[in-house]
């Protein structure tokens, strides 16, 4: 069995981890970290995993936690993870991490919006964990920066149609939205129950933190420089993302040819599920507590103008889920392990 840690277990991206890992044919589960809970049964302080698992909650100690693991998540915010992640890799883990901090190429964009890095020597071998995308350099990998929630629904979408050169680089704008878990579990006025109930609103629209790592990548891709205009948005439920994309096509290119290119690209990955019905578009409900994509557009011949919907549940394939994703991969697992 391979043993697996997670530093910072009790977040909701912890949490899901550990919900996910408990019940993986291949993982056991040996070491979950937190400052706030040390001491604590992880399962006194998240009830709905009575049963499944029976560890204790640690601080962190890195030869303690090495010595009883594998593989390690770190879910922590960012900037944590740079004073962490180097001493992992220098102990020989393989290292997913869910935060920023190993997801850019450029050191200096990811200074503009986060801090400076303080471990610029790994973002050389960090793999961006876009499964779909990335997934033989993930195999080869031994730290991964696991792509943002956000970024996974519009990244997805995209990549396979600006590969093929089909859509309009001067004109994407993304309109996502996200439930209240996204932001986290640290209390906040802005995700209180009665300022969010019954409420919808935009936020961050002079500039989200996600925005400069969908451009890097989507600028890799298209072999041009991309600017994208984006919106998230705040949805009064718990958990799920969708994002509505609104670009145009090249040419005379039909809703034939972008469904040709989106199923043949992901022909083989499970996760990503493409809708050939417009009247029965993505639904954050069809993905809720999975690790699926879905994915549905429509054309409009007349204009050109190309809609694009994506869904997933932002705390799953937007992070816990494809970080075990990631894992199974880096570890020659089947993909689908502990997640189907």
């Amino acid at each position: 069995m391979i043993r697996a840690g997670i530093v910072g277990a009790t977040g909701y991206a912890g949490a899901e981890l550990v919900k996910i890992l408990s019940a993986h044919p291949h993982v056991e589960l040996t070491a979950v970290t937190s400052r706030q809970y040390a001491g604590v049964p992880f399962a006194q302080a998240f009830p709905f995993l009575r049963g499944l698992t029976d560890l204790v909650c640690e601080e962190f100690d890195i030869d303690a936690f090495s010595d009883k693991t594998d593989v390690v998540f770190t879910a922590l915010p960012h900037k944590l993870p740079l004073s962490i992640v180097p001493r992992l890799i220098e102990k020989g883990k393989k290292v997913i991490d869910l935060s920023a901090d190993f997801r850019f190429s450029n050191v200096e964009t990811y200074e503009a919006f986060y801090q400076p890095h303080t471990a610029r020597e790994l973002l050389g071998i960090s793999v961006y964990g876009l499964c779909e995308v990335y997934r033989e350099k993930i195999a080869q990998a031994q730290l991964i920066g696991n792509p943002g929630c956000y970024p996974t629904t519009v990244l997805l979408p995209l990549i396979p149609l600006l590969k093929k050169g089909m859509i309009d680089t001067a004109h994407i704008i993304a309109d996502s939205k996200s439930g209240v878990s996204g932001a986290g579990r640290s209390v906040s006025l802005g995700t209180h129950f009665c300022e969010v109930n019954e409420g919808f609103k935009a936020y961050k629209i002079e500039g989200h933190r996600h925005r400069p790592e969908m451009e890097e990548v989507l600028s890799r891709e298209s072999g041009e420089l991309i600017s994208l205009t984006f919106v998230p948005h705040l949805l009064p439920l718990t958990r799920g993302m969708l994002t509505t994309l609104y670009t145009r096509v090249k040419g005379d290119f039909s809703a034939q040819d972008i469904m040709d290119c989106l199923t043949s690209f992901y022909k083989g990955r499970p996760f990503v599920r493409i809708f050939d019905d417009v009247s029965q578009p993505p639904d954050v409900r069809y993905v809720q507590n999975t690790n699926f994509c879905d994915i549905g557009f429509h054309l409009n011949r007349d204009t050109g103008q190309l809609v694009i919907i994506s869904a997933i549940d932002n705390l799953v394939k937007g992070a816990s889920g494809q970080a075990v994703q990631n894992m199974n991969i880096m570890l020659g697992l089947d993909e689908t392990a502990g997640l189907l």
